[in-house]
């Protein structure tokens, strides 16, 4: 059997349009994306996916689920099948109960990165460096800094532990050399900066030396556990605020992470010595975040930063740029107290789409007409790469960046009708109130007991059936799924916006009641006269601000 908690990392690693996306090409459709559903005939695109969810569903057929749903009913396999499937083309090893070589791994670069973590207050060089650039007690401990010492160190460290050599190799911790069959340490004499996946764990570190060695900067070399291309430095510290505030700022470098940190920036993440590529959206999608790319002015932050808005941008994500001149960092920034500066440069980053085309253009010689028209279908290329709306939105922008008139910039595009549409469900009636209410219940299932100590499932006209199951937590539902991925349907914000849209509610229904028992003949007066003061004491609370409850 497949480990549970292999089964978890591996979900944890998925995104569902990656992986629907491998199989069925998607258009996006504001926040989701949309296509021909693979699982029956159709013309129309009523199959969505929704990556803030991470779910797909069918308006049509009522097919949806996860992405090992998709795989399991696409290719027809098992469960299991489907992990193994997803696990093969993620490059994920699985772990399995019953499978002797095939253990958790141990803990041995915990056991390395504490080792490290001791060794850095016994190097007054290492000390030295870090007060120098300004990097609190705290942050040591908080990011795990540490020291590596020579390679015989560590080598004996790792043999009086009795840890497994041949482990170590693996993990990236040490080389072996094949010519003379011995082992050396990776990490030698260097401050050293654990990296971690997106749960926790160290599955490599990152090296700074301290003296003077030709490459300033190095990390673990890829295993199966460590690839620098779907991980970020700190995104474990820094996932939860991540969500938190719907923003995410990506550095080039370990030291600008902990500064920011340092600084309040808690959002901070930074990619591991490589530019950002197609395997970190999976990551980025979680949360449906703002990205902030923070990129060094210079030729190679530039060239990096345009790059990365280029996918980014294509990809459908929500940010901008913000590039650091002068030979500055974020991190000179922070230890020069330059903290509010900080802020109001991530507060105003330069849009993705700005930032490409005036980077585009800035490398052509606009006074030259050839130079000119051969800018101009570079950024015809790059706006041809976004959606219908944006192309059309920023075509005046590329032509007065370039001096020309709009009509020159030629896309040539295919109308793409309803797009954005809104979903359209087949209920013969949507009370959009109760949806709400009913993805509200989704979305926040910590405010179920508030919702049911105010409000009798009874309440609801139209969609009682699917409050019920949503109470119950059953997310798998079609209808529930409907409900999750239509962008017409927003859940409410909090606790606060949920109590106001109850009192609202409330005192319109004991109204209703209200009049209804008033009108009615075949009622004796003494119950009448029961009900008339019952419904008028409550809606007199309701009208205070007191919720009240169906026991009151």
């Amino acid at each position: 059997m497949i480990t549970q908690d292999s089964i978890e990392a591996l979900k944890a690693r998925l995104d569902v349009v990656d992986v629907v996306g491998s199989y069925i090409e998607l258009k996006k459709a504001g926040a989701n994306f949309k296509a021909p559903c693979p699982f029956h005939d159709e013309k129309t695109g009523s199959f969505v996916v929704s990556p803030s969810k991470q779910i797909y569903h069918c308006f049509g057929c009522g097919a949806g689920g996860d992405s090992v749903k998709f795989v399991m009913e696409y290719e027809k396999l098992n469960y299991p099948e489907a992990l193994e499937k997803l696990a093969s083309s993620y490059n994920f090893s699985l772990s399995y109960t019953d499978n002797k070589d095939n253990k958790p791994r141990s803990q041995l670069m915990e056991k390395v990165s504490e080792w490290y973590q001791g060794l850095l207050t016994s190097k007054p060089s290492a000390l030295s460096y870090i007060k120098e650039r300004g990097i609190y007690e705290s942050s040591v401990e908080k990011f795990g800094i540490g020291y590596a010492p020579d390679s015989n160190a560590t080598i004996n460290y790792i043999k009086s532990q009795m840890l497994n050599m041949s482990e170590a190799v693996d993990m990236g911790v040490v080389g072996y050399n094949e010519e003379n069959r011995t082992t050396y340490a990776r990490f030698i004499e260097r401050i050293t900066f654990p990296i971690h996946s997106a749960n926790g764990t160290v599955v490599g570190f990152g090296g700074r030396t301290i003296t003077g060695h030709q490459a300033k900067y190095i990390n673990s070399p890829e295993t199966k556990f460590f690839n620098k291309s779907r991980l970020f430095y700190a995104y474990h510290h820094a996932k939860h605020d991540i969500y938190k505030k719907h923003e995410i700022i990506i550095t080039e470098g370990y030291l600008d992470v902990v500064m920011l940190h340092q600084a309040g920036f808690t959002n901070a993440v930074a990619t591991l010595g490589t530019a950002l590529t197609v395997e970190h959206l999976p990551l980025l999608r979680k949360g449906e975040a703002k990205v902030i790319m923070a990129y060094d002015g210079d030729g190679a932050g530039r060239a990096a930063a345009l790059k990365a808005a280029k996918l980014l941008s294509a990809s459908g994500f929500n940010g901008g740029v913000v590039i650091f001149e002068g030979g500055q960092d974020p991190a000179d920034m922070v230890q020069k107290g330059a903290i509010e500066e900080l802020s109001d440069m991530f507060r105003k980053p330069k849009p993705f789409i700005e930032f490409v085309i005036d980077e585009t253009l800035s490398l052509y010689n606009l006074s030259d007409p050839k130079a000119k028209e051969t800018a101009m279908h570079e950024g015809i290329a790059y706006l041809k790469t976004l959606s219908a709306m944006l192309q059309e939105e920023y075509k005046p922008y590329l032509a007065s960046r370039l001096g020309i008139s709009p009509s020159f910039v030629r896309l040539t595009n295919k109308p793409q009708t309803n797009q954005n549409n809104p979903l359209i469900q087949k209920n013969s009636h949507r009370d959009m109130w109760e949806l709400s209410l009913i993805k509200t219940v989704l979305e926040h299932p910590h405010l179920i007991d508030q919702i049911l100590d105010a409000l009798d499932p009874s309440l609801l006209q139209f969609h009682s059936q699917e409050f019920a199951m949503a109470i119950q937590g059953n997310r798998e539902a079609p209808t529930l799924m409907a409900i999750l991925v239509d962008e017409t349907i927003v859940a409410l914000k909090d606790e606060k916006a949920l109590r106001a849209e109850l009192i609202a509610f409330l005192s319109k229904h004991y109204e209703r009641k209200l009049k209804k028992i008033n009108m009615q003949s075949s009622v004796s007066f003494e119950e009448k006269a029961f009900y008339i003061r019952l419904y008028r004491g409550k809606i007199a609370k309701l009208k205070q601000g007191e919720l009240v409850t169906a026991r009151d």
